[in-house]
């Protein structure tokens, strides 16, 4: 586990996230998700809507990648760790009571990550980069 940095942290409202999984036998699958959030310096978590691939993968395989990119500025990181798969509990409750105000379909599951490294994905020398 590292700690996600400041820049990072401040870098994530607001962004569509693309998280990638596979599956135990190294089928991957990306999707979008819209509801990445900080939990704290070392977790970040998104709600799982429609993506029945992403949660039947990350019960085979907890390994995912989490990148978020700013089109305007050229500006994204690369998020890597173990996903946890939350159906109830304070996370749950608060990202599910978050999301009904929108008039989303309910949340099937919450995905908490405990980050592990942390990749600059900007564009530029420091493309790929590990900074956490």
């Amino acid at each position: 586990m590292v700690s996600i940095p400041k820049v990072v942290q401040d870098f994530l409202p607001g962004k569509l996230a693309w998280v990638a999984t596979a599956s135990h036998d190294g089928v991957p699958n990306v999707t979008p998700k819209g509801s990445l959030k900080l939990v704290d310096e070392h977790h970040v978590a998104f709600a799982d809507l429609f993506s029945l691939k992403t949660q039947k993968n990350l019960q085979e395989n907890s390994n995912v990648a989490v990148t978020v990119v700013d089109k305007a500025t050229a500006k994204g990181y690369q998020l890597k760790g173990r996903a946890e798969i939350v159906t109830s509990g304070p996370l749950f409750e608060e990202t599910s009571n978050a999301l009904k105000e929108t008039g989303l379909p309910p949340v099937h599951c919450v995905v908490k990550i405990v980050v592990d490294a942390v990749f600059d994905q900007s564009v530029g020398p420091d493309a790929g980069k590990q900074i956490a």
